[in-house]
């Protein structure tokens, strides 16, 4: 058992508490493997009623997968990463199937892998503190743990948005675009997980009872612009809509997509309008696979840590470096099907 995750029970409840905070609780997969033998334990256990996940000391919830091992790993076989996903994945689909209910505390940084174990969950808690995004197409890699199921089904383009410019949003942005369903203040938390642990059959009502009003949620002020302007599915169409706008948002935006990986941005918008298409989050965690099995020992994710972890210079040197130089067919050979004995399975 990994001290990375505080695995244990609280009255009637099963608690894990991320405990990495010098890395921002990123999960790594002793993490994701102590995750799955708790859950499966307690799925049997008619003594543990609900699960909590939270984190320990520290300002973020968890700020993903260990990134610097899988570049590492991709410029090697990509054994060890493609391990790590396949782990991982079944970790993000236990806790989407599971049967008990789940509630997911995102008080702080909820990014990459920290949103593949908060949103599956039937509770999910945001606070003042709350930062969530899928940056993936700042790394080179792509938003993956299931983001091509969640991310299409928000409201209108918002995920499209949330994926290729890998936009930060606050507790009460999380709250009004549905990736949250409580927003709480950080100080009533502990009340919160006890109450639960003594009461689990109450849930929904003790965190309704404990929350507030959040505040105005930035976003929704730019639904319409990003509705019009990311409204296709074609990455060069949204550049050129962005350009045509001309206005202050559209600028911004356009000088955001400049600095990500074309190839991740094609990846993405493939990856959610066939997520969105999808019944089965299984098949979506296939897909996933298969994609992330490739991307991980492609040149845009190994130079996008380099850019942004190792040397920190967040100059990435993209190649291809335009949208126009990244083929369909070279996007297809990353989305094709692996054979049939290296396919992800659920557990």
């Amino acid at each position: 058992m990994t001290e990375d995750v505080l695995v244990g029970t609280d009255v009637r409840v099963g608690r894990l508490s991320l405990n990495r905070p010098k890395a921002i609780h990123a999960l790594n997969l002793a993490m994701c493997e102590a995750m799955i033998d708790a859950l499966v334990k307690w799925q049997g256990d008619d003594a543990v009623e609900a699960v909590m996940i939270d984190h320990s000391e520290g300002r973020g919830f968890c700020a993903g997968g260990d990134i610097r091992m899988l570049a590492e790993s991709g410029a090697k076989d990509g054994k060890e990463a493609r391990l790590f996903f396949h782990t991982e994945y079944r970790l993000n689909h236990l806790l989407f199937t599971y049967s008990k209910p789940v509630v997911a505390f995102m008080d702080g940084i909820t990014m990459g892998g920290g949103v593949g174990i908060s949103q599956p969950a039937k509770y999910r808690v945001a606070t003042e503190h709350t930062r969530f995004a899928m940056p993936e197409t700042g790394i080179g890699l792509f938003p993956d743990v299931g983001g091509g199921w969640y991310l299409p089904r928000l409201e209108g383009r918002v995920g499209v948005y949330l994926a290729l410019t890998g936009a930060r949003l606050d507790g009460a942005e999380c709250l009004a675009l549905g990736l949250a369903t409580h927003y709480l203040p950080s100080e009533k938390l502990a009340e919160a997980k006890a109450r639960i642990a003594v009461d689990p059959d109450r849930i929904g009502g003790i965190l309704g009872e404990l929350s507030v009003t959040a505040p105005p949620a930035g976003i929704t002020q730019h639904l319409e612009r990003i509705n019009r302007l990311f409204a296709s599915d074609t990455y060069e169409d949204i550049l050129a809509a962005l350009e045509a706008d001309g206005g202050e948002w559209a600028t911004k935006e356009l000088a955001t997509l400049h600095g990500k990986s074309p190839q991740t941005c094609k990846v993405a918008l493939r990856q959610l309008k066939e997520g969105g298409e999808m019944h089965d989050f299984a098949a979506q965690m296939r897909q996933e696979y298969a994609i992330g099995s490739r991307v991980v020992q492609m040149h845009d994710f190994i130079e996008g840590v380099r850019a942004l972890i190792i040397d920190k210079d967040n100059s990435p040197k993209w190649d291809p470096s335009t949208a126009e130089a990244v083929t369909d067919e070279w996007i297809d050979a990353i989305f094709a099907p692996l054979p049939e004995n290296e396919k992800w399975t659920p557990l």
